[in-house]
């Protein structure tokens, strides 16, 4: 037998729960009374009372949101954003300081395509060579050190005497006549004047088997002996805070030398070759020997030697655009 017991109603109306949404209590002892029930404020019962009526549409909104929610998320067209000076900084936007500095990367890297194509043109050639030259002659000036040597090799390592080459600027013998010659020193120096070959021979001698090495591609072995050029200068009085050597030869060659080479402890006026004195063809009486030079730097049949800070002439290769410095 069915019951009611499961849907309490107002002792007055008999009305379900759900008009007031507030359960009744029902005095004992068979007595009929009023439902002693629990009255909520104005605002909440307006509130209980609206609800019976929006409930429905208050669940399918939501049941709406539920099944949007759950739909993939369309995908969006991607933009392409354009990147322009003086634009405000923000999301797909770069600032003039950046755009600046992309914009010197890439101008960086055309440069190298850019000087390759300036040497396609024969009126930037000769200009951009010689500066290029002189940078690298400034900077191996710059990295040069005094008491850094040029490797030397043990006797068994040299190459024989007649297997020297013999390189000659005009031609292998200018005529010097040995009992007139005189080394002339001019410049910077407190004793100027003319030296025989005895007052260079009377210095310490050093002998030393170095590489000799030509521009032209060729390179030996061979043993130099002679009078460090360091020491003639202290002899002369040279002004060793002055820039420059020079030199002059017999067959009009000429030669410069930076002052930290004359005073490299290698650096040599040479007279000897192989414990010999100097044969005619390879520079007597007297050349240089510069083990840390390439070989054009290392004149023969000396006459002049100035000591300056201003050179009038670089070098016979040199003022025809070869390095003056050439460091080995």
């Amino acid at each position: 037998m069915e019951t009611n017991d499961d849907k309490p109603k107002t002792a007055e109306t008999g009305s379900d729960v759900a008009k007031t949404g507030l359960p009744a209590v029902a005095k004992s002892e068979g007595h009929a009374t009023e439902a002693n029930t629990v009255k909520p404020p104005a605002g909440e019962a307006k509130i209980g009372e609206a609800k019976t009526g929006e409930d429905t549409n208050a669940e399918d909104k939501s049941a709406a949101e539920t099944i949007i929610a759950a739909k993939p998320a369309l995908l969006e067209k991607p933009r392409t954003t354009r990147w322009k000076p003086g634009s405000a900084v923000g999301a797909g936007r770069i600032s003039d300081r950046e755009f600046a500095r992309m914009s010197r990367r890439e101008l960086l890297k055309v440069v190298p395509v850019a000087l390759l194509g300036a040497f396609a043109i024969p009126a930037f050639q000769e200009s951009l060579l010689k500066k290029g030259l002189a940078f690298s002659d400034w900077a191996s000036a710059r990295m040069f050190r005094t008491g850094h040597l040029a490797p030397t090799f043990a006797d068994s390592e040299l190459t024989p005497f007649a297997k020297f080459p013999i390189n000659g600027y005009d031609v292998e013998d200018p005529g010097v006549i040995f009992e007139n010659w005189t080394l002339t020193v001019t410049g910077a120096v407190n004793k100027p004047g003319d030296y025989k070959l005895e007052q260079i021979q009377a210095l310490p001698r050093l002998r030393q088997n170095t590489r000799h090495i030509c521009v032209e591609g060729w390179d030996v072995v061979g043993r130099f002996g002679g009078a460090r050029l360091s020491d003639f200068l202290s002899m002369v009085g040279a002004d060793t805070s002055a820039r420059y050597i020079t030199v002059g030869c017999a067959d009009d060659y000429y030669e410069s030398l930076d002052m930290a080479t004359a005073l490299h402890p290698q650096t040599l006026l040479c007279y000897e070759m192989y414990d010999r004195p100097l044969s005619r063809e390879h520079g007597a009486p007297l050349r240089l020997n510069i083990p840390t030079k390439i070989g054009y730097k290392q004149a023969k049949y000396l006459t002049d030697l100035k000591v300056t800070n201003v050179l009038d002439k670089v070098g016979y290769w040199e003022d025809q655009g070869y390095s003056s410095f050439y460091g080995l």
